[in-house]
């Protein structure tokens, strides 16, 4: 890099002449807004200039977006500048959305009654070991709306799903308060409404149904055997009440028995289909 040597200003009073002192070669410098800077050593302004002049975005417009909630990367990429020339003026914004998000979780919530006396992170604390859910791995963050009030998320992974949960801060005494703006904020505010998920229970396998016997299904008394002498003493078997065909007139099967002491089957017997012993 070759070193230049001033001359003086130029006739126009708006540029320097400068003059290679090898080659006696002069060169025109612009006396602008960037030389003056660059002269007192302004290393903040030089680069707020280029970002004037490379975008329309003006500082105070990107610190702006930041402090909505943006992130550095959507404002790089819509001021059409690096990420590096952005951080310089996002740095205290960020500043100020994290020690927001931070005095939000030492704010009581508010319910029907009035301000809890819990803070609204012991709350989410304890809703988050009700849950199951790993609360040193969730995030705050915090960005001023619309309205000029301070809103407070909360992202947390469970399973495979991205949460938010959304609450106003309003600072104040004994740390401001925190209104729920959405339901996974209300759900976290009340945590001992939670409901463990139902167990199913698991049903026993249906028993086979017990077929009592008909009189239909029930087996015809066998004839009792009589003695083998060929002995015509008779005696009448017992009918079966209801069965089909069944009729008064009918003259009912006759066997031969004992004489002594013949063996007649019970009620029982015949409706069960019991062989009767013979004694």
């Amino acid at each position: 890099m070759r070193a230049l040597r001033v001359v003086g200003l130029h006739e126009d009073g708006k540029s320097l002449v400068l003059e290679d002192p090898a080659s006696r070669t002069r060169f025109l410098l612009p006396a602008d807004e960037r030389l003056r800077a660059a002269a007192r050593g302004d290393i903040a302004r030089l680069g707020q200039i280029e970002i004037e002049l490379e975008s329309q975005m003006r500082p105070r417009e990107i610190q702006a977006r930041i402090r909505a909630g943006e992130s550095v990367e959507q404002v790089a990429s819509s001021a059409g500048v690096s990420a590096q020339r952005v951080e310089r003026f996002a740095y205290p914004v960020l500043l100020e959305r994290s020690r927001t998000a931070e005095l939000a979780q030492s704010a009581h919530p508010v319910r029907e009654d009035g301000p809890d006396v819990q803070t609204l992170g012991e709350v989410i604390a304890y809703a988050f070991g009700v849950r199951g859910h790993d609360y040193n791995q969730a995030a705050w963050d915090a960005w001023r709306g619309d309205d000029g009030k301070w809103v407070v998320v909360l992202r947390w992974k469970a399973g495979r799903s991205d949460n938010r949960a959304h609450w106003s801060f309003s600072p104040g005494a004994h740390g401001g308060t925190v209104h729920a703006l959405d339901e996974n904020a209300e759900v976290l505010l009340n945590p001992n409404a939670y409901v463990a998920p139902r167990t199913v229970r698991a049903l026993a396998p249906a028993r086979e149904s017990v077929v009592q016997p008909t009189l239909d299904a029930v087996e015809e008394p066998r004839a009792i055997e009589g003695p083998a002498d060929g002995d015509d003493d008779t005696r009448e078997i017992p009918r079966v009440p209801g069965s089909d065909g069944d009729s008064d007139d009918v003259e009912q099967p006759r066997t031969k028995a004992k004489k002594s002491h013949p063996i007649v089957p019970s009620w029982e017997d015949v409706l069960l289909g019991v062989r009767t012993q013979r004694g």
